[in-house]
């Protein structure tokens, strides 16, 4: 299955169709989202109905809380976690957060194969005992270049992508 990660939108609706163009050409499947996409119409608007797959999404810390509305709860591809996210896919245990050390927290703690997180919009993958702990960084490109994450289960690749170089 091939999935991306993003995290820390903060709205840039030129990157965020950049990237759905992408992850559309690439046939990606389902969408992982670390927190700050901020504004609910860039769920409601764009990202949802620009991705037709499975988005699994959890809160950040900044206007994500607004998202928790009736409208995003009628959107059939987006199960929203709240402010942890625990599923499995392809048989790989995997937990969201928007925090880095509540990540590392659960990445220490052995339970899961991956952990995703955000926040500080470090692009970042690193392996904790059997747990790869990952930051896609920031699609919005603040402080850091605009990236995302890549992951494909059937070959076990997971990689940072840099979005200006797609």
């Amino acid at each position: 299955m091939k999935i991306a990660i993003i995290s820390d939108v903060h709205d840039n609706l030129a990157n965020l169709e950049k990237f759905l163009n992408w992850a559309k050409e690439n046939k990606i499947e389902e969408l992982i989202v670390c927190g700050d996409l901020c504004a609910p119409a860039t769920l409601i608007k764009s990202l949802a109905p620009g991705f037709s797959g499975k988005i699994h999404l959890v809160f950040g810390n900044v206007c994500d809380r607004e998202t928790e509305t009736e409208k995003v709860k009628e959107l059939s591809n987006v199960i929203h976690c709240g402010d942890l996210g625990e599923f499995e896919i392809d048989n790989k245990k995997v937990a969201i957060i928007h925090y880095p050390d509540k990540a590392r927290e659960l990445a220490e703690s052995g339970k899961y194969d991956f952990v995703f997180y955000g926040h500080n919009h470090k692009p970042w993958i690193e392996k904790i005992g059997n747990t790869y702990l990952a930051n896609p960084g920031t699609l919005a490109g603040m402080f850091y270049k605009a990236t995302f994450a890549f992951w494909d289960t059937e070959i076990g690749k997971l990689e940072l992508k840099i979005l200006e170089r797609i």
